[in-house]
C-alpha cells in the first residue's frame, strides 16, 4: 500500500514537473496560422504578400521599418542626414550587427542590396521604389551614402518596404529556401505544405524577442481555420478567412479578436490590353454592374470599406470617388450596347485562394451575368495565380488585394500585370517622387486617384479589413496592418 502511495506520489510529482515544463514552453512558443503559404522566402524577388507575413522584421530588416501604427522608424540605420538639395542621404548603420550565419552586416551589404534591387535584371516586384537611386557609395563599414537622381519625398518610406530589406551576397544563392537575415528570429525549418519554423536569434543586435520559437502554419480552408482556432491547435490566426465566425470568438473568453485597417485595396483587376477591356467604355460599364456593398456583406460579412479608387480610406489624402462607379445595372447594359456589346461577352475570372477572392468572385460573377458579361471561373492556387495572372498576364479579370503601403505608383508601370499605360499618369508619378512639400504631395495624390478612377482601370471594391483571432493571453500583435507582416518581435504571453 505504502509502495503504491509512494509510486503515486512520485508519478504525480513527475507529472507536475512535466506540466510545469509544458507551461513554460507554452509561454515562450507561439503557433501562428495563415491562409496562404509563401511561394518562397525572398521578399526582394516576388510580389506575394505571404512572404512578408513570415519574414518582415522577424528574419529580414531594412534601413528603416514600419511600426504597427504605420510610422517609419530607424531599422538597421541608427540615424541619417539629408543634404540641403535632398539628393544625398548618408546613413549611419548600427555597429556589431551580424547576419544569422555569423557574417557581419555592414555598408557593403547595404550597397549590394540596393544595387541588386535597382539593377537592370532585377526581379524585385517593386523595382520602382529604387528608380531614383543614382549611386550607392560605401564611406566606411558603418556609413553608406545614397545619391538620388532627383529629390524623392517618400525615400525613407520606400526603404521600409519588405522589398528593400538588406541581404548578403554570401547567402543570396539559397535565400528562397534558407533565408539569412539580421532579424530577431532565425529560420529553422520549412515543411512545405505545412509549416515554417523560426527560433529566437540569441545574437540579435537589438532588443531580443521574448518568444523562443515561432511556427507559421498554413491552413487554406476557412472551415479548417475555424476548427483549428476553436480546438486551440493554433495560438493566433492572422488574416482569419471566415469573418462570419468572428462574433463567436468575440463571445468566447478564451480568445481576442483584432479588427483593424490594412493597406489592402481589394480590386477586380482588369487586363487593360485584352479586348474588350482595352475599351474604357467597357470597363466603365463593368464598374456600374458591381454592387460593392453586396460583395462586402456577402463575402466579408460586413467587414470592409467601399473604395472608388486605389487608395486607403484611412490615408488623409484619400478622396471618396465611389460615386463615379455607383451600382446601376441598367446604365451598365446601356454602356455595353454603346461599346458594341449589346449581348455582352464572355471572359475569364481567375481567382487566387483567399476567401475574399473566392467568395467575392462568385458574387461578382452573378452581378456581371445580370448585364450580359459571362465569366469562366478558374480557382487557382497562389503559385498558379502568380504564374498565370501576375507574371503571364493571362487573364481577363481576377480579384486580389494589394496590401503594399500607398502603392498607387504601380499604375505608372505599363508592364504591371493589369497593363495600364497612361503617359500623363506616369508623368504625375514622376513629379510626385520629386515633390517634398506635403500640401503639394496631397494635391498630386488626389489627382492620381481621380485619373485611375475616371479611367476605370480596375473595379475598385473595398479596403480589406485586418481580421485576426488570438488566444486571450497573447500580447503585442499588430491590430492594423500598415504593411503585410506578422511582426512577432515584440509579442509575448501575458503571465
Amino acid at each position: 500500500m505504502s509502495f503504491i502511495n509512494a509510486k503515486t506520489s512520485f508519478v504525480s510529482a513527475m507529472a507536475l514537473i512535466a506540466g510545469m515544463g509544458m507551461a513554460q514552453a507554452a509561454n515562450t512558443d507561439i503557433t501562428v496560422a495563415m491562409q496562404l503559404e509563401p511561394p518562397h522566402l525572398d521578399p526582394t524577388s516576388a510580389a506575394a504578400g505571404a512572404i512578408d507575413n513570415v519574414v518582415y522584421s522577424n528574419i529580414f530588416e531594412g534601413l528603416t521599418r514600419f511600426m504597427g501604427d504605420g510610422s517609419v522608424v530607424p531599422g538597421l540605420a541608427e540615424s541619417w542626414t539629408v543634404s540641403d538639395d535632398g539628393l544625398t542621404y548618408t546613413f549611419k548603420l548600427h555597429s556589431g550587427v551580424k547576419f544569422h550565419d555569423g557574417t557581419t552586416m555592414d555598408a557593403e551589404d547595404v550597397k549590394f542590396s540596393l544595387d541588386r534591387a535597382r539593377a537592370e535584371d532585377s526581379t524585385n516586384a517593386q523595382k520602382g521604389l529604387f528608380k531614383n537611386i543614382a549611386d550607392v557609395t560605401v564611406v566606411d563599414p558603418t556609413t553608406v551614402k545614397v545619391t538620388l537622381s532627383a529629390p524623392t519625398g517618400n525615400f525613407l518610406f520606400n526603404l521600409a518596404w519588405g522589398d528593400a530589406v538588406i541581404v548578403a551576397p554570401e547567402s543570396i544563392e539559397n535565400i528562397k529556401t534558407h533565408p539569412v537575415g539580421t532579424g530577431a528570429f532565425t529560420f529553422t525549418n520549412w515543411v512545405q505544405g505545412d509549416k515554417i519554423e523560426l527560433t529566437r536569434n540569441a545574437d540579435y543586435w537589438g532588443t531580443p524577442a521574448k518568444l523562443e520559437h515561432a511556427t507559421f502554419k498554413f491552413i487554406s480552408d476557412p472551415t479548417a481555420a475555424f476548427a483549428a482556432v476553436m480546438a486551440e491547435d493554433v495560438d493566433v490566426f492572422s488574416g482569419f478567412p471566415a469573418p462570419e465566425n468572428l462574433p463567436q470568438f468575440e463571445a468566447d473568453p478564451r480568445f481576442q479578436v483584432l479588427v483593424g485597417s490594412t493597406e489592402g485595396e481589394t480590386i477586380l483587376s482588369t487586363n487593360n490590353k485584352m479586348p474588350p477591356f482595352d475599351n474604357v467604355k467597357v470597363r466603365e460599364a463593368m464598374a456600374h454592374a458591381i454592387d460593392r456593398q453586396a460583395i462586402i456583406d456577402g463575402a466579408m460579412f460586413g467587414y470592409g470599406t467601399p473604395i472608388g479608387t486605389h487608395f486607403a480610406p484611412h490615408n488623409p489624402a484619400y478622396v471618396d470617388l465611389t460615386g463615379l462607379s455607383k451600382y446601376d445595372p441598367a446604365l451598365a447594359k446601356k454602356m455595353l450596347a454603346e461599346a458594341g456589346f449589346p449581348d455582352g461577352f464572355t471572359t475569364t475570372l481567375k481567382l487566387p485562394p483567399p476567401s475574399y477572392a473566392r467568395r467575392g468572385g462568385e458574387i461578382i460573377a452573378a452581378q456581371l451575368r445580370e448585364v450580359g458579361i459571362k465569366t469562366e471561373i478558374s480557382n487557382l492556387e497562389w503559385a498558379q495565380w502568380l504564374e498565370q495572372a501576375f507574371r503571364g498576364k493571362d487573364f481577363g479579370l481576377t480579384i486580389v488585394s494589394h496590401t503594399e503601403p500607398m502603392d498607387i505608383g504601380i499604375y505608372a508601370n505599363p508592364d504591371y500585370y493589369f497593363q495600364y499605360d497612361n503617359k500623363d499618369f506616369q508623368k504625375l508619378m514622376e513629379d510626385l517622387n520629386l515633390a517634398t512639400d506635403p500640401a503639394k504631395r496631397t494635391e498630386m495624390l488626389q489627382k492620381a486617384q481621380r485619373i485611375i478612377s475616371e479611367d476605370y482601370v480596375n473595379g475598385y471594391l473595398f479596403q480589406l479589413a485586418s481580421m485576426s483571432v488570438a488566444k486571450a493571453g497573447v500580447v503585442g500583435l499588430w491590430q492594423n496592418s500598415p504593411t503585410q507582416a506578422v511582426d512577432l518581435t515584440a509579442v509575448y504571453w501575458k503571465e
